[in-house]
Parts: structure tokens; sequence; C-alpha cells
């Protein structure tokens, strides 16, 4: 009987690997995502986050070969220039913050609008609206914000981005099969939970992932209460620890 190598996989196997979507909590609003051999990384900030440097994430280490920004506040865009300099990485986002980073000295970004999608090497990304603020740190104008569907191996992701409740959400559950979305429920400058847990509603989804909360005080939340409330309307709540990852 001939024993197959452990380096030689069935067609199958390899499937079954390829399908897999690891994601990755950074910290705050920063996640990063493993699908289709590429690394994407969302709004990162990283350095001037006590959290993720209590919690040991050193951006140094940090692979990435897509940038996602969803708009251009400091703790979303903070380390957007070090880290695709660094990568090389294609960033994208709106077309204001994709000029804006051409003004940094960085050329290696794909602008994109609501409702716009493009098809890349790993998957399509398409800019899903968001009900929040954007501008950079000057004040100045940074077009709007926005969140992001992810297509890839045939999972569908949706990273709703800073956003308070939108029935625009309808829409997107409408016409999407969405296998996981990472939604804020921090409150304050997003929504809450109760407001994500009818968010979920909306994109028809039951496996969530919790963004946007704790780094600072007027988004500390009650971990404990946040789980109970998404189980009790039939919901999974994820709330990772930084450095901790789920598989899809």
């Amino acid at each position: 009987m001939v024993q197959k190598s452990k380096f030689v996989l069935s067609y199958f196997e390899e499937t079954l690997i390829t399908e897999i979507m690891n994601i990755k909590y950074l910290g705050h609003a920063c996640f990063q995502i493993y699908i289709g051999g590429k690394y994407l990384v969302f709004d990162p900030f990283i350095r001037n986050n006590p959290l993720a440097i209590e919690a040991g994430i050193n951006i140094d280490d940090l692979k990435a070969d897509y940038i996602l920004v969803s708009h251009a506040h400091s703790d979303h865009i903070e380390d957007l220039v070090y880290l695709a300099q660094k990568t090389n990485a294609t960033v994208v986002s709106s077309y204001e913050v994709v000029a804006w980073l051409g003004k940094q000295g960085y050329a290696n970004g794909h602008p994109l609008n609501v409702s716009g999608k493009w098809a890349f090497d790993f998957g399509t990304i398409k800019m899903t609206p968001a009900t929040h603020s954007s501008s950079f740190a000057d004040g100045s104008y940074a077009g709007i914000a926005a969140g992001f569907l992810i297509y890839a191996e045939g999972k569908t992701l949706y990273f709703s981005g800073d956003t308070g409740l939108t029935s625009d959400m309808k829409i997107i559950g409408d016409l999407n099969k969405i296998d996981c979305a990472i939604l804020p429920i921090g409150d304050n400058f997003t929504m809450g939970i109760e407001d994500a847990c009818h968010a979920a509603d909306f994109v028809k989804c039951n496996n969530i992932v919790a963004s946007h909360f704790d780094t600072f005080g007027y988004i500390k939340i009650d971990h404990e209460k946040a789980i109970s409330h998404f189980k009790q309307n039939g919901k999974e709540l994820h709330i990772l620890k930084i450095g901790g990852s789920i598989e899809l």
C-alpha cells in the first residue's frame, strides 16, 4: 500500500483549505483577514492603541497584501502610511483617502465609492454605505465613511465600518448571503449593543464579530451583557481578545 506524503494534498483537501477565512482581531476596529492566499488589513491603528500594545501586537510583524480603510479618523488611519510603505500593500478606500495617500508619497491605491466593486486577485471588494463622519487629522474633508463586502473563496464577509443603524443594511441582507458580519458595538460614536443586534437582523446574519469597543472610556462595554443580548435574540456575538481569531 502506497502511503501519501503529508505534503501532497488531494484536490478536495486543497479546496477545503483554501476556503477557510481567518479573521484576526488586532484591537479597536483593526482586523487582519486571511483568505485566498492574501492578507487583508482593515483600519490600521496599532502603535498608539494602548490595548494593542499591551496585547503584544507588533505592526512590524504584520503582513498585508491589501489595506482597507473605512474612513479617515485617526483611530482608523493612523498607521496607514507606515504599514502601506512597509508592506507595499494595495490600499482600498474612498477616492479622497486614496488621493490623500498619494500626497503622502504612496501611489499604490485603488479608489472606490459606495456600491462600486472591483475584482482583485483574491476575490471582490464592494464598498457599502455607512452613517458616520470622516475627516483627516487637520479637519479637512475625507469623503464619506463606508464599509465593505468581501467576496472570496465562496465566503461573504461584511465589515460595516463605523456606522449607526441604517435601513440600507436591509438591502445588503436582501442581496447577499453573509457568512459573518463585523459590527461596531461600543455605542457613543457608533451603534451600541441593541442597534448592532438589529443590524444583524437587517443583514440576515447570526454570526457577528464585535468591533470598536473598549479602546477609550466612551466606548467601554459590558462583555457579558453584550453576548447575552445577542444570544437572547438568536445570534452569536464573538468578542475576540486582541490577537485572537476565528475561522469561517
